[in-house]
This record gives structure tokens, sequence and C-alpha cells, in this order.
């Protein structure tokens, strides 16, 4: 049985857990809010907005132990059904630029979806910083609806070897953060 506490204990302030009913004495876990970002291995718990910022985080680690200098880059419009991503994408900041994450929020989902096909092109003719850029585009329906130019020639134009190119496209049946009910089947 493992037990473990809400907030962080440093060694000397580590104590013992209550004992069980067969009398033996667990040690608490030391766990942190930030664990959820920076613990590598062992169990975390996240909501689905935060595993979306851990995913980004992970994908630089896998890179990294394939022997890829990529960098990640995340954008999108703040109104999307999304709106908490932003939130978890500022207050994970620090990790995200330790891990080499640029989040960049942008004024509207068309920009978004321009700005990630930009990350694709850098290293098509060998020039770019990195061995590739993973990106994910955040966006809701209408946003979706305008942005198909840069979403079609990017995907026309494609990525580097190393690039990958994500979209997050949540629903809004209850047009809650929507002009118009945009719905995916």
């Amino acid at each position: 049985m493992k037990i473990c506490t809400t907030g962080r204990m440093t060694d000397s302030r580590r104590r013992q857990a209550p004992q069980t009913e067969k009398g033996k004495v667990v040690e608490l876990r030391q766990v942190a809010l930030e664990d959820k970002y920076l613990l590598e291995s062992g169990q975390v718990f996240v909501t689905g907005i935060q595993a979306l910022v851990r995913l980004l985080l992970l994908q630089g680690q896998a890179d990294r132990r394939a022997g890829l200098n990529t960098a990640g880059y995340v954008t999108g419009y703040r109104g999307s059904p999304l709106g908490a991503l932003d939130q978890q994408l500022a207050l994970a900041s620090d990790a995200l630029a330790a891990g080499g994450v640029r989040f960049h929020p942008a004024v509207n989902e068309d920009l978004a979806a321009t700005a990630v096909w930009g990350t694709q092109q850098a290293g098509l003719t060998g020039d770019g910083l990195n061995d590739g850029v993973y990106a994910m585009w955040y966006a809701k329906g209408p946003g979706v609806d305008r942005s198909g130019d840069p979403l079609r020639h990017g995907n026309l134009a494609g990525s580097s070897a190393h690039g990958a190119p994500q979209s997050s496209l949540p629903a809004d049946p209850d047009v809650a953060a929507s002009s118009a009910k945009a719905t995916r089947r």
C-alpha cells in the first residue's frame, strides 16, 4: 500500500504514515504540484489539459533520447474551448522553456495555423537551428473554417524529416465558446 501526501516535504520533514492494520509503517512519498511536468518516471496525476502540456515535454525528451535536437512550439486562439490550455501553458512556462518548448498565443486561429506552418519549414533546406520542430495548434470550430488556407498549404508543403505538426480541435456542441455549432464526427 502506498500513501501519498499532497504537499512537498523535505527530507528533514519527512514523516511516517500511521501504522496500517498489520502494524507496518509506510513511508510517505514526496509529492509536489510541479511533478505533473517535471517527474520523468513514476506516477503523475494530471487533467486532460495538463496532459497536453506534458505531451509537449515528453516529445522533447523522446527526441533527445533518440539523439535529435528538436524544438517545440505551441500556439492557438485563447477563445478556444481548450481555453484552459493557454493558462496551463503559462503556468508551466519554466518547465516548457527548460524543455525547449515555446508557447506563443495567437490573436486568432488563422495566424496560429500560419505560425505552425512556418515552424515546419525549419530544416527543409538544411539551414535550420534544430533537426525539426514539433508543434501544437489549438482552435475552435469557426476558426478551423477560416484557417483552411494555411492548413491546406501547410499540409501540401509537408515538414522537415523530424518536424511534427499536431492539431487539437475540441468540439463545442453547446456553442459555449463559438458563434456557430461545430461538432466533429
